[in-house]
């Protein structure tokens, strides 16, 4: 299957996302192995931004499995950039790795973590896996092919009406005060008059947050502070099923930039965008 992303260049997406199943199977079972058994616990920036060894471990399987099948592509991983490489994504085909997203739960066996994998070529993305091990639940997507769970279709909620919606949003591991303020004044504003969200949920994984909206089991996400890795196979799949992704002023959405609203529906992504206010962030 060519790439529409370089008339120049051929890529083989069925044969790229083949692989990203492939190891996203084998690094959920070192995921599954380790999720009861006690963990060795580290922080990174902030307190709350947790990283254990399955982690580093996860994502130094990923990243081995596809420079030995693609030598040429380039890489961003969570732990990567922790440890100081630069995160910069290319024209160059580059894989997108979260190796666990979701830690804090994983750390505390909540069921609700899961590898992420997502490929951009000519920094359009093409390809998005999202496994969680635990509940065993695939979620995965290629550009213009629609997206599965476990490899039946899914597709989202048509709610056009904040009151009617479902809506997640998280915390993230940020305290700092002013950011916590922002985050505290969205939310009170979400859930009371005149939009008066249905529910609120805080389930601590981006990539399955919006795997949960292309499902249709909740109808909105949105949220500041997350990362490139965070969201990037979410996007496809969202995509792919025929949910909505914008920053958080109805622009296109930028996976550099730290903030994400997404929905089953385009109306009801940008009443969120323009019930909300955007907390900002630096890059990434």
């Amino acid at each position: 299957m060519a790439s529409k992303t370089n008339p120049n260049e051929k890529h083989n997406l069925d044969l790229y996302y083949q692989e990203a199943v492939n190891i996203a199977k084998i690094a959920g079972k070192l995921v599954r192995e380790a999720f009861y058994s006690e963990k060795r616990i580290d922080t990174k920036d902030h307190k709350t931004d947790l990283v254990t060894e399955t982690d580093q471990e996860s994502e130094r399987i990923i990243k081995k499995h596809f420079k030995e099948k693609f030598p040429s592509h380039s890489f961003i991983g969570e732990e990567s950039v922790a440890g100081g490489e630069k995160c910069n994504l290319t024209d160059n085909p580059t894989w997108i790795i979260d190796p666990i997203d979701g830690t804090t739960n994983f750390v505390h066996k909540f069921p609700f973590s899961a590898i992420s994998i997502a490929l951009a070529i000519n920094k359009e993305l093409v390809v998005g896996v999202i496994y969680n091990p635990i509940l065993d639940e695939m979620f995965s997507a290629i550009t213009g092919h629609g997206a599965t769970c476990n490899g039946k279709p899914i597709k989202p909620s048509n709610v056009t009406e904040i009151n009617q919606a479902l809506l997640i949003t998280e915390i993230g591991a940020s305290r700092e005060q002013n950011r916590i303020n922002g985050i505290m004044k969205n939310l009170q504003k979400i859930i009371t008059e005149p939009y008066m969200a249905r529910g609120i949920r805080s389930l601590g994984s981006a990539a399955l947050n919006m795997c949960y909206v292309a499902a249709g089991r909740a109808d909105a996400y949105y949220e500041f502070g997350i990362h490139c890795w965070d969201i990037a196979a979410g996007i496809v799949i969202l995509k792919e099923a025929g949910g909505m992704s914008f920053g958080a002023t109805g622009e296109p959405v930028d996976i550099m930039a730290r903030e994400i609203v997404c929905a089953g529906s385009e109306v009801l992504c940008k009443k969120i965008c323009n019930a909300i206010t955007r907390v900002p962030h630096i890059r990434d």
